[in-house]
């Protein structure tokens, strides 16, 4: 008779509507890092960081490189979070094996630590918030390929070498090249996911190849610099990128962008400020949560095509469902 009694219990525990109680009621610290402060994407990442916080009366304070990815700085940027204690800790890692020993100091500070975008090499952390690097590549590559005809010379403008999302994306690219056997990649060049150094390489990259028929490029940065130099040049080419940024977004609207594949920024800043805010309230947190890829081109932009201050958070049961 005892036993039955506790059966409801029990069951709420499992299902995680009964929380331990909290140590804090809000007013939570986290620290948010992020890679650099030019790519669009990061300052979208960090308005949905923002915008959790808010909804959730936590307090977010940025941590971002001065000189773009900068190892040193970021570690030295993480002995300044862990000297001033906060709650909790958002982190992208400049580079995610070179930051090793940074994360080891912040799990040895005994601060909860959430993982986005880059999935860290070592490290204890609450959660991973991120997307498929590798299914974006591939889906974004395939949609451009198809839009190709299935053939003609493309151009593939690489992110920073050697980085996990350069190195997962550029592997769904040449996986669907095998699918388009017309389709022929006649250059690749790092551009280092920069904007200037896209249009730079774009520049030399026509001058050596009379016929481009299109440019894939990693992230929408270095997309949008291959249309400048395209532009001026007074040449034409499909172009896709990645990171669904307001740029794209806009450019895919006049017509000068074929598609984005959306990394979702502004979800994976929301969501992995609300796993550490979770964590610290002794609510539920998924280990793994990888948004889905998906290509947003003109016949879909329109959810995206929002000021990023008017959009809201997912819901945490939507997000975590990834």
């Amino acid at each position: 008779m005892q036993s039955h009694k506790l059966k409801p219990f029990a069951a709420m525990l499992a299902l995680g509507l009964l929380a331990t109680p909290a140590a804090h009621a809000d007013g939570e610290k986290i620290a948010v890092f992020t890679k650099n402060q030019t790519n669009p994407y990061f300052q979208v990442l960090r308005q949905g960081a923002d915008a959790a916080a808010k909804s959730m009366n936590a307090k977010v304070t940025h941590y971002i490189p001065t000189k773009p990815d900068s190892i040193p700085e970021q570690m030295s940027q993480i002995e300044d979070v862990i000297v001033k204690k906060p709650d909790a800790v958002v982190f992208v890692p400049v580079d995610y094996k070179a930051m090793a020993p940074g994360v080891k100091k912040i799990n040895a500070a005994n601060i909860p630590v959430v993982n986005v975008t880059d999935r860290s090499d070592v490290g204890t952390f609450v959660s991973f918030v991120g997307a498929s690097d590798y299914e974006l590549g591939l889906k974004t590559a395939t949609h451009l390929f198809k839009s190709m005809g299935g053939k003609g010379n493309v151009v593939l403008l690489e992110g920073v070498k050697g980085s996990l999302t350069n190195t997962d994306r550029v592997r769904g690219v040449q996986d669907a090249l095998k699918a388009f056997p017309a389709v022929r990649l006649v250059a690749t060049q790092p551009a280092n996911y920069q904007r200037l150094q896209a249009l730079q390489v774009m520049e030399n990259l026509m001058q050596s190849y009379p016929q481009i028929d299109a440019v894939f490029a990693a992230n929408d940065a270095m997309a949008i610099g291959a249309i400048e130099a395209l532009q001026g040049a007074n040449r034409k080419a499909l172009v896709s990128g990645i990171n669904g940024t307001k740029e794209a977004i806009d450019a895919i609207k006049a017509g000068t962008m074929l598609a984005t594949g959306d990394y979702n920024g502004f979800a994976q800043g929301c969501l992995g400020t609300m796993a550490a805010i979770r964590k610290l309230r002794g609510l539920p947190v998924k280990q793994d949560i990888v948004l889905p890829a998906a290509v947003i081109d003109k016949t879909n932009y329109q959810p995206l095509d929002v000021p990023v201050d008017k959009r809201a958070c997912p819901r945490w049961e939507d997000g975590a469902k990834a």
